[in-house]
């Protein structure tokens, strides 16, 4: 082989080369976010193989959003997102916060909202439902322990987006509905409503409702929902009773509530006419001012 030849295939298989790493830096860009630097030095650390370089820079991430975390605990996380999920007898609300809407809006947050209130969802579903209706309650604490999909705890996820995004974020609540009768369906919704709420469902108002009724009714469950949030009921309400005892009832007891979306029904007469009846439900705004040691609203029957 001639010199001219030699240099020649040097040269192109250096440009290949070059091709490559930069096609490998792309693809790892891409696929975790972090700076060019960083996925640079991740591909040489690890000899250009982009999966160990992947699990390099998130181990790294983690470890600075710790500190980072630390550094910034005890700022103020008054906005956020309320995120709601329903899987068949299961079903999930969460609280998470940030300091500022903008980080709210961040796709990033919303992962975080996505991964909280599916490992609630899946640590109630390894519960056994003892009662028609159970509700389970989790503070931040109970939280923060609780295992995501891919075996960290929400602590460190938590600590992984406060690294990215640079604000404090509090896992602040959620509460888990599961029901046993066949008879006894689950419906969530969010507001603002998103375009697209399958599987989790994120907004400022969050809600849970289970209604018993021969038939499952979407479209019920979902304007029960609307109400739930729109009305704010405190409690459901004695459907035994003809009248509710007094004022603070009628405002406060949702079957007694005119009907948000016909005025002219309570949701007790909307209830009646198609033979269903309210098992249990949840309201979440972001911020609500509550009982720190109950930290969701009680939702019990009026006696």
């Amino acid at each position: 082989m001639m010199p001219a030849q030699i240099f020649r295939l040097i040269h192109t298989n250096n440009y290949l080369w070059q091709a490559t790493k930069k096609s490998l830096l792309s693809k790892l860009r891409k696929k975790t976010g972090y700076t060019f630097a960083n996925c640079k030095k991740a591909l040489e650390l690890h000899e250009n193989d982009v999966d160990k370089a992947e699990a390099w820079l998130k181990e790294q991430a983690q470890q600075q959003g710790w500190v980072q975390a630390a550094k910034l605990q005890g700022r103020n996380t008054t906005q956020g997102l309320i995120a709601v999920t329903v899987d068949g007898s299961h079903a999930a609300v969460a609280e998470i916060n940030c300091e500022t809407d903008f980080v709210a809006r961040n796709k990033k947050f919303h992962n975080l909202a996505e991964t909280v209130v599916t490992a609630i969802l899946n640590h109630t579903k390894s519960q056994e439902v003892q009662t028609e209706v159970q509700r389970t309650i989790f503070h931040t604490d109970s939280l923060k322990s609780l295992a995501a999909p891919d075996g960290k705890s929400l602590a460190d996820h938590s600590a992984l987006t406060i690294g990215n995004l640079g604000e404090n974020i509090t896992l602040r609540r959620a509460l888990a509905i599961s029901v046993s009768l066949p008879n006894v369906t689950l419906f969530g919704c969010t507001h603002p409503a998103p375009m697209n709420p399958i599987p989790v469902s994120f907004g400022k108002y969050g809600a849970l409702v289970a209604i018993k009724c021969k038939h499952s009714d979407h479209m019920l469950g979902t304007q029960l929902c609307q109400h739930i949030i729109g009305m704010d009921p405190q409690k459901i309400g004695n459907p035994r009773e003809d009248e509710p005892h007094n004022n603070i009832d009628e405002e406060t007891c949702m079957i007694y509530q005119e009907f948000l979306l016909d005025p002219s029904l309570s949701v007790q007469q909307l209830l009646d006419d198609v033979e269903a009846e309210i098992m249990s439900f949840a309201r979440f705004e972001v911020g609500e001012q509550l009982d720190e040691e109950s930290m969701v609203k009680n939702v019990q029957t009026c006696a």
